[in-house]
Parts: C-alpha cells; structure tokens; sequence
C-alpha cells in the first residue's frame, strides 16, 4: 500500500448489498446496483476501500464471526473479479444491550456511530484524512465519519457507481483536487 493513501469506507448492508437483514452466507448477497462497478472505480483511482460494518447478528447469535469472515472472504472475490479490491473489513460483533452471547453485550467504541472502526484504520495503514470519506446508508454511519474527521455521504437507494461519481466530483471541486473521474 503506498504511503498517504486516500480512503474510502463503506458500509456493507444498504451500500455494498441490499440490506435484507442479518446476512451470514454468500448465497444471501444481493449486490447493491453499480456496487462492484463502484469498488472497481476506487481501485483504479487509487483508493484504498475498507469495510466498516456494524454485525449485531453476531453478538445476538444469529451467526458466528467465523461465519461472517466466510461471507466477507466471498465478497472481496467477488469485488475482485470485477476490478476492485476492499483492502480490509472491519466489523464490530456488540450489541450494546440485545444479545445472547454475554461477552459481546456492551457499549463499545467500534459500533457506529461510535468512530473505532475508522480510527482502527488510520492507526493500521499509511491513510490521508485530506482525499478520504466515508458512503453510509444510515445517520449512524455518517455520525461516524464525521466522529472521525471525514465527511460522510448518505446513500439511500439507486446505483452506488451513480452517487459515487457524484461524490467524487464535489470532494474534487470542494476540496481543489485534482483527479477527476472522467471516463
């Protein structure tokens, strides 16, 4: 990874896959439109993509991380095969108050809108805060961005490629970038 790499970070469900709740196997992913198109785009610009996901189900038993990291093992070749690449997923199994796994009922600092995941990234890579932000599809996942330092762009439906490109151009514009997505 070079050295003062711009980031993107995206929620899983609702950005990457259409949320149809508590999803623990490949065959339950349903790609959100313009997704891999999307994660694609980034690599190509030279982003570094992470994943910051909010999975209650696991603390609330409906699935294991084990099964989680399967899953996650399977999007990331999926992303692949179309072009892109997610560096890293982070994940949070908490549950503040709902869970039957005891040890993961608390309040943390990963889940959002708590910013941990984000800031787990910064301290794990070589990331630019200037460049980088987040695309949620929920006011938590924003709430975290902003927690962090970087904006955050609300994504509630549509082709993420679309809003993506849009984004790309006012953090181009708004921030005197230079690299603009023409294609």
């Amino acid at each position: 990874m070079a050295v003062g790499q711009k980031a993107v970070f995206l929620d899983r469900d609702g950005v990457l896959d259409v949320d149809t709740g508590y999803i623990s196997r490949p065959e339950q992913v349903q790609w959100v439109p313009g997704a891999k198109t999307a994660l694609a785009r980034l690599h190509k610009l030279g982003y570094a993509v992470f994943v910051v996901t909010n999975q209650s189900g696991i603390a609330r038993g409906y699935y294991t991380v084990e099964d989680m990291k399967v899953l996650h093992a399977f999007m990331a070749k999926e992303i692949e095969k179309a072009g892109g690449q997610i560096t890293h997923f982070y994940y949070c199994p908490h549950h503040p108050t709902k869970g039957t796994v005891k040890e993961l009922v608390h309040p943390c600092s990963c889940r959002k809108p708590q910013p941990g995941m984000i800031l787990q990234a910064f301290s794990d890579y070589a990331l630019l805060r200037e460049g980088s932000f987040l695309i949620g599809d929920r006011q938590s996942d924003i709430d975290a961005a902003l927690a962090a330092g970087l904006p955050g762009y609300l994504f509630q439906e549509g082709n993420l490629d679309e809003f993506l490109q849009k984004i790309l151009r006012i953090e181009a514009n708004g921030r005197g970038l230079s690299e603009h997505p023409h294609h």
